[in-house]
């Protein structure tokens, strides 16, 4: 049994198929196949809030490929989201009916579902219920922050701040110190907060910083990368570095969001386990499809 995931980001758009394995009394996932098309829907989408043309037929397109990638996979249960940057698109429903055409029906979610989803899946980071967590999801168009607490989600936010819209110019003043007093307000009840990352910057900001995948990296540590990385231009971050060119930008907004929200929060380390929206999406159907 394979189900698919299909996640539609502000800067990218991807494709999870994964593998269903049944064991006495649970249900787990393996992940069989990933791919990502760095598509940038929020460069249109938070500054002129519209799907220009070219980018509206590279959506069908992708979907359109999706839709035949999944068939070849036989998967038998899947589910597309669109995240910030549909939800700020005008002709976002317009995107969505076409890619229907196309074989993929997408549901454009909002904020607070957008957490939830990646909240389905907080039970694959191994989580120790004598400790807290604040899980941070830092996208392109936008930011989902859960704390948790004896195993329970206490606290959960979605922000209009991620990566596409700071180099667009387009997150406010507001928006910072709204998320700051939030993040601020919910841990100053908690000692040792441990920190939980996901999506592709905190990944590969973990991969520069570790050898080992999924040790923990200290605010010290994150704040030097930051700097080192931020010392390179941006072309020299692809050609040096070797970042590839739609991570050699948005790297370093995310690292100062993180940064940000480990500083007002207290968090001496933060752990990128290689989750996100796509592995809650397919928790989801799991949740959906073995409710017993």
């Amino acid at each position: 049994m394979r189900y698919a995931a299909i996640d539609i980001g502000s800067n990218a758009v991807r494709l999870l198929i994964a593998d269903i394995i049944e064991r006495e009394n649970e249900i787990i996932f393996s992940k069989n196949t990933l791919l990502r098309v760095p598509l940038r829907l929020g460069d249109d989408a938070f500054i002129h809030r519209h799907i220009s043309e070219g980018k509206f037929e590279s959506m069908v397109k992708t979907m359109s490929a999706f839709r035949n990638l999944m068939d070849v996979y036989r998967v038998t249960d899947y589910m597309a989201c669109a995240t910030s940057a549909m939800r700020d698109a005008d002709n976002g429903p317009d995107v969505v009916a076409a890619c229907k055409k196309a074989g993929i029906d997408i549901q454009i979610i909002d904020g607070g579902v957008e957490a939830q989803i990646i909240y389905n899946v907080h039970g694959q980071t191994a989580m120790d219920r004598n400790k807290v967590y604040l899980y941070i999801d830092v996208g392109g168009g936008s930011t989902e922050i859960s704390l948790f607490a004896n195993g329970d989600l206490v606290a959960s936010r979605s922000f209009n701040l991620g990566t596409i819209r700071i180099l667009d110019n387009q997150d406010s003043p507001d928006t910072w110190d709204d998320m700051k007093r939030w993040v601020k307000d919910i841990t100053k009840s908690y000692k040792n907060i441990y920190g939980i990352g996901s999506g592709g910057n905190i990944n590969k900001l973990s991969r520069l910083a570790n050898e080992k995948a999924d040790k923990p990296i200290s605010y010290a540590k994150l704040k030097a990368l930051y700097v080192y990385l931020n010392s390179y231009s941006l072309k020299d971050r692809i050609n040096i570095l070797e970042l590839k060119q739609d991570r050699a930008d948005v790297i370093i907004p995310a690292a100062e969001i993180f940064l940000t929200i480990m500083k007002v929060g207290h968090l001496k380390n933060i752990t990128a386990p290689r989750i996100g929206l796509a592995d809650g999406i397919i928790q989801t159907l799991i949740n959906k499809n073995f409710k017993k």
